[in-house]
């Protein structure tokens, strides 16, 4: 295990009826900017709720964060947060509401004369950033509790994260209920974005972590459970409270202090939802498995342990083991409602070329074993899911 420090100052505030505190959590003096995505707080009644909980408070809107967030948005409402001298910023709604705010929040407070998208291109430092919290109405990303964000350019065709302790949420506020109305869609995405989540930081190469190794798997495991359960009764509150807590356990860090983290499958990911717009889970439910085959002889030792430890396969042939297992990683994905397909998400020959090409042309290299480069992308994608 590597040496490590490990901070992590957010605020839960977790269960029914939480948005209330948001009265109590909040500066009293705070110019807020609320940001939102296309306006299912609207529908679902999250907006009613956070305005009654900011009374008298001085509030800005801002809406139609994507749920890929686009930097040329972003940069709209960061126009907007200095004209209004906003000296706070309340995200309600998913994980890409956060990211875009997190990065709205850091691009405000960016040097005057500089481009903030430096900040995702070039990895330039954040210095300084708005205060910021969060009402989570869609268990996935985990970025309630994490010092990540990612952002896209579409005629840049990027993808790109940024990460600075600057945009933790001072608080955030996770109430199961919102859970509710949301589409299974979206549900669907947020079991495998969570899977794979984990995974990532799992599956890597051994590095004597027995405590993080057997984190990672309770979470694998309890959220194989939890999807089970909301299949069987979607209107059970403790199962959407368990799948809420999972997303935020799986992405706050402390599954990958003092270990190796991969990435490889959401760095591809990112790379197909910049070009095609496709969901970010169904790409990652799309990448693993040809992912995971193609390193295999490099991650042997841990799929083997997540074979036996996750789904219980044990056996003399390696290879029949992994395939088992990824198989049972394939199933469970569809079980939750995703079975990808390279051709519906519109991943021809040329989009596939064109990330290798950009992959390559940043010098960029994926995995914990920095081993995944252009040529390697595409036989990974030509590996996946027609």
């Amino acid at each position: 295990m590597d040496n490590f420090q490990y901070r992590n100052p957010v605020q839960i505030v977790f269960g029914n009826g939480q948005i209330a505190k948001l009265g109590e959590l909040l500066p009293a003096d705070a110019k807020i900017l609320l940001t939102y995505g296309g306006g299912s707080i609207f529908k679902n009644g999250v907006y009613d709720q956070v305005k009654k909980a900011l009374g008298g408070r001085q509030v800005v809107e801002f809406g139609g964060i994507e749920p890929n967030p686009e930097y040329a948005t972003c940069m709209k409402a960061v126009e907007l947060a200095k004209k209004e001298k906003i000296d706070f910023i309340l995200s309600v709604g998913g994980g890409s509401t956060l990211d875009g705010s997190k990065f709205i929040a850091a691009a405000i407070k960016y040097p005057e004369g500089e481009d903030p998208w430096d900040i995702l291109e070039k990895g330039a430092p954040i210095k300084e950033a708005v205060p910021i919290a969060s009402v989570i109405t869609l268990p996935a990303t985990g970025s309630e509790m994490n010092a990540y964000a990612v952002v896209s350019r579409r005629e840049k065709d990027q993808k790109l994260c940024l990460w600075s302790e600057k945009v933790f949420c001072r608080f955030s506020i996770i109430d199961p209920t919102t859970t509710f109305s949301l589409p299974p869609r979206q549900i669907s995405n947020g079991i495998v974005d969570i899977f794979v989540h984990i995974i990532e930081q799992y599956a890597t190469h051994p590095m004597g972590a027995v405590a993080q190794d057997r984190q990672a798997e309770a979470l694998m495991l309890a959220l194989i459970e939890t999807a089970h359960w909301i299949k069987k009764d979607p209107q059970s509150y403790d199962a959407r409270a368990n799948l809420c807590w999972l997303a935020t356990l799986a992405e706050n860090g402390w599954i990958n202090v003092g270990t190796a983290q991969c990435w490889m499958i959401h760095m591809i990911g990112h790379e197909l939802t910049a070009r095609t717009n496709t969901d970010h889970a169904k790409t990652l439910a799309l990448v693993l498995p040809a992912a995971y085959r193609h390193q295999r002889r490099q991650k042997e030792e841990k799929l083997l342990q997540y074979a036996e430890r996750v789904w219980g396969i044990t056996g003399t042939d390696k290879d029949k083991v992994i395939d088992e297992a990824i198989q049972k990683t394939v199933d469970f994905f569809a079980e939750a409602g995703i079975t990808p397909s390279r051709k519906e998400y519109g991943i021809t020959d040329e989009v596939i070329k064109s990330v290798a090409a950009a992959v390559d042309a940043r010098g960029e290299k994926f995995g914990d074993r920095a081993n995944i480069g252009g040529k390697e992308i595409i036989e990974i994608l030509n590996d996946t899911a027609e």
